[in-house]
């Protein structure tokens, strides 16, 4: 009889605790499907918040704006920044609020442009050089004392230019990458300027060409462009491939 008693007490203890366990289970279900609920909304709010409205003054005037911002920072090389401290700086200066001067930031960006165009340049400048390297091991590529490296993919027979002359090229200019940032080809219309009136590289390589041929130009930095870039498609310190038709001269 006091096996049964005890057995019984242990049975309604265990379903006791059993039910209890259940219940703390329900609650913590209930809980996390709050959190989940929660946070869908705060989710669609910051999607929301996302959402641009063009025909709306004030989006207009925000995008604008960023969209000014923006090409500002891509002009001195900054590719990215942390929107949620950008947001914040951004409020607080509205309302009158920021943390440090306007002559405390403006010195401190200047300093971080000097030091992102100075890594910026180091990397440009070693990417060409070891292009220019490699490049000057293939078949077919010269490369002269001023290091202008050139390939002759069509040998005229012409007269060549001297540097008086105007001349009438094709030519179509890229970045070692392959990236395209001009072409008299593309647009189907011939270029004529003086032979000392572009980047030493050019110069130098139209009065080794007889009209009528075709070269592909190799062009370090220093020949090229060099430390100011050109155009925003250009960067600083970039070595240059160019394809030049020699058509005529002036």
């Amino acid at each position: 009889m006091k096996k049964l008693v005890v057995v019984a007490i242990v049975f309604f203890i265990s379903t006791g605790s059993f039910a209890q366990k259940k219940k703390d289970l329900i609650k913590e279900v209930a809980a996390l499907k709050t959190k989940a609920s929660n946070l869908k909304n705060e989710l669609n709010q910051l999607k929301k918040a996302k959402e641009v409205n063009l025909n709306d003054s004030i989006h207009e005037f925000s995008y604008a704006f960023g969209v000014e911002i923006g090409n500002s920072l891509k002009s001195v090389g900054v590719t990215s920044i942390n929107y949620d401290v950008f947001a914040v700086a951004l409020e607080e200066t509205l309302n009158g609020n920021e943390k440090i001067s306007k002559e405390d930031a403006q010195e401190y960006i200047q300093k971080s442009i000097v030091e992102i165009k100075a890594r910026e340049a180091k990397r440009q400048t070693a990417e060409g050089e070891l292009f220019l390297a490699e490049n000057a091991k293939k078949e077919g590529v010269k490369t002269t004392e001023s290091g202008l490296q050139y390939k002759v993919l069509i040998a005229g027979d012409g007269p060549k230019p001297t540097a008086d002359n105007k001349v009438e090229v094709h030519y179509e200019g890229k970045l070692i990458d392959g990236t395209v940032f001009d072409s008299s080809i593309k647009r189907g219309e011939s270029i004529v300027f003086g032979v000392s009136q572009v980047i030493k590289g050019w110069t130098e390589a139209l009065l080794l060409m007889p009209v009528g041929s075709k070269y592909e130009l190799y062009i370090p930095q220093d020949l090229a462009y060099g430390e100011r870039g050109a155009g925003g498609q250009i960067p600083p310190y970039a070595t240059l491939i160019f394809e030049v038709e020699l058509i005529s001269i002036e």
